[in-house]
């Protein structure tokens, strides 16, 4: 492996992470928005849940198998996130 290959697969993975992040950030908002409360959410609580939801998809990110790799392995964890805000929404509710 050369060098220069071994830098772009960490900027790919920073960036996946990135995008995991900020996927995780929407989603978290979009769970608050859809419930009826007149004060809307609360930063911090939308913050936490977000890192929740991030921690949580980017465990099945890093720990999919080697064999899925690139954009498939993100939209697995993508899907990991919806699927995880849609059971809490249902939890909540």
């Amino acid at each position: 492996m050369t060098d220069k290959s071994r830098n772009l697969y960490f900027k790919s993975k920073a960036i996946s992470l990135l995008v995991l992040g900020v996927t995780a950030m929407i989603s978290a908002r979009m769970l608050f928005f859809f419930f009826d409360d007149a004060e809307g959410p609360n930063l911090l609580i939308v913050t936490v849940l977000g890192l929740a939801v991030y921690l949580l998809s980017s465990a099945a990110y890093l720990f999919t198998p080697s064999k899925t790799n690139g954009i498939k392995r993100l939209f697995i964890a993508v899907c990991f996130q919806i699927l995880t805000v849609i059971g809490l929404y249902f939890a909540m509710k």
